[in-house]
């Protein structure tokens, strides 16, 4: 007797084979999966750009030289995010540059609510002072102040120009004092005022492009 030789199909006829009927639901099956897919990925983008992350693109001169126009930028959300669903109040750190919302821009001769974006110099109940060219913080910490352009590492290259202005403000605790690098072009709570730690968006983490010129925050 020959040897039986297994040519790969089960017993019981040849292997089954899908009819029209089963094709077309097939076809739909594949399609809603891709639809699910795409529509996911639409929504996380969505939850990722309101509450975590967001790109920018800076307009004007006002934080030159640490961020020239026209710089893409990520805005770090999630912090404030948080803030907002737990019902805390969202300060960032003195020296860290900051987009927030203002309306009230009519003393740098625009009406239109924009985004702005600057650097934190005065925090909650500090006074700050404009006089001789530069800024003094006043706080429990340093009650005969101090510069914050002096002492913290944004302005290590001293690239930061004289800082114009007469003001003496005593910031509210819920108010910060914001300024833009490019002191003499820069329209900022020198002003317009403090802003409200509620008008704060983000903060800057990474600016993106130019590609040669990438850099963490």
């Amino acid at each position: 007797m020959g040897a039986m030789q297994y040519d790969g199909s089960l017993p019981g006829g040849p292997e089954p084979t899908l009819g029209e009927g089963g094709k077309k639901h097939s076809e739909w099956r594949d399609l809603f999966a891709l639809i699910g897919i795409l529509l996911t990925a639409f929504l996380l983008a969505i939850v990722l750009i309101m509450f975590v992350f967001r790109s920018y693109a800076v307009d004007g001169p006002s934080m030159e030289t640490t961020l020239q126009n026209q710089d893409k930028l990520i805005i770090w959300k999630l912090p404030r995010t948080i803030a907002k669903i737990t019902g805390n109040q969202y300060v960032p750190g003195r020296g860290d540059v900051i987009i927030f919302s203002q309306a009230n821009l009519t003393a740098c001769g625009q009406g239109d609510e924009r985004q702005l974006i600057k650097r934190v110099i005065g925090l909650p109940g500090e006074r700050v002072v404009v006089s001789n060219g530069h800024y003094t913080v006043y706080n429990s910490a340093h009650p005969t102040g101090f510069d914050p352009d002096q002492t913290l590492d944004y302005n290590k290259d001293g690239h930061i120009p004289e800082t114009t202005g007469d003001v003496d403000l005593i910031l509210d605790k819920n108010e910060l004092f914001m300024s833009g690098d490019n002191r003499p072009d820069s329209c900022d709570s020198r002003n317009f005022g403090p802003i409200r730690t509620d008008q704060v968006i983000g903060k800057l983490v990474l600016r993106l492009l130019p590609a040669n010129n990438i850099k963490l925050f």
